[in-house]
């Protein structure tokens, strides 16, 4: 009986628990998906693309040095 009662208070008493985290959770979930977050591989992902860029562009420059320098010798 004692045994009966407590268990029923117990779970009395976990209930609102419960429902403040699962309410707190909600209102997380919420805040978070109102953000513009980016995931971490979306980053890696344009960081990656940036370095493949900057990469290219050096190569670039690279060529135009040396077609200044073919100009500047046929003339």
């Amino acid at each position: 009986m004692i045994e009966t009662l407590l268990q029923a208070i117990l779970e009395q008493v976990d209930q609102p628990k419960k429902d403040l985290e699962h309410n707190l959770r909600a209102l997380l979930n919420e805040a978070v998906s109102k953000m513009d977050l980016v995931s971490k591989d979306e980053i890696e992902r344009q960081k990656t693309a940036l370095l493949n860029a900057n990469e290219r562009l050096s190569q670039l420059q690279e060529q135009v040095k040396a077609l200044e320098v073919l100009i500047q010798k046929q003339n």
